[in-house]
């Protein structure tokens, strides 16, 4: 899949590149608390990365690969 960036109220709240949409709605399920944090009744959604959040995503990548991670194992950052 290609980078997804998760909203919380229409907020954007981090970008993930999950490897199918079931890894993307575990993470929504699994990380819902990390993900609505203070607003503990509000709606998470998401959509395609847009430019500005696509190079964020990416320049954390490369920071990972630069301490030896690869990219198999990276999953997101937090905006």
């Amino acid at each position: 899949m290609l980078p997804t960036t998760i909203l919380v109220d229409e907020a954007p709240r981090c970008v993930v590149r999950p490897t199918d949409s079931k890894a993307l709605n575990r993470f929504i399920r699994n990380g819902r608390s990390f993900l609505l944090g203070a607003r503990p009744d509000g709606t998470i959604s998401h959509r395609p990365a847009e430019a500005d959040e696509l190079t964020k995503w990416r320049d954390a990548l490369a920071l990972h690969e630069a301490c030896g991670g690869n990219e198999d194992d990276y999953f997101g950052v937090p905006l």
